[in-house]
């Protein structure tokens, strides 16, 4: 890599705010969302969207719930791997709330519209349940996503580390993301005394 492609990405992967996040994206998106096209992400909500797609369905008859499946999986295994790019380029914007936010707006308007149409187009039995299940997925796994991105989990490039290395790493991010607002409170009411 050159002297000048090696600046790009490290000014590309230290963004400060959200507006140089979505500079970076607009500017750079062959690096921002091909480049960097997040397969962790690709793979694993595939799987978990298909199951909840299939779970939602099940009411409807089991060739119903593996139709639903396989739209959302297909779905999520074409789209997903761009999601997650979008949220590896915030991840380091500041400040952190409003990067959440963001995200926890944005990308479920976009996602959640296509998806809409996907399966009213394939003919998804349950699909305003299924639908609701998912905006509610995607809003929990932005913030899941972006907190473990800040931390080098499921993310892809440079600083990466094999899957297998994420998942291990999955029951102490998880910990910590369930307990953030119990220790930021914990530590506002010590802080006082």
């Amino acid at each position: 890599m050159s002297v000048p492609q090696s600046r790009l990405l490290m000014s590309l992967t230290s963004s400060n705010t959200i507006w140089e996040a979505v500079a970076g994206i607009i500017r750079h998106p062959v690096i921002n969302l091909l480049h960097r096209w997040n397969w962790k992400s690709a793979v694993l909500s595939a799987f978990f969207r298909g199951l909840l797609f299939f779970i939602t369905n099940l009411g409807a008859g089991l060739v119903a719930a593996f139709s639903a499946m396989s739209i959302e999986s297909a779905f999520y295994i074409a789209t997903a791997g761009f999601y997650g790019a979008v949220t590896q380029a915030f991840r380091r914007a500041r400040p952190a709330w409003a990067a959440t936010l963001t995200l926890m707006v944005i990308m479920p308007v976009i996602n959640h519209t296509l998806e809409f149409l996907l399966h009213w187009a394939g003919g998804t039995e349950k699909l305003a349940r299924s639908v609701i299940a998912s905006i509610s997925l995607s809003i929990i796994s932005a913030v899941f996503n972006i907190f473990a991105m800040r931390r080098g989990v499921l993310i892809v490039g440079a600083e990466r580390q094999s899957l297998f290395a994420d998942l291990r790493q999955m029951p102490r991010i998880i910990f910590e993301f369930l307990t953030v607002i119990p220790r930021f409170l914990w530590k506002l009411s010590t802080e006082g005394k």
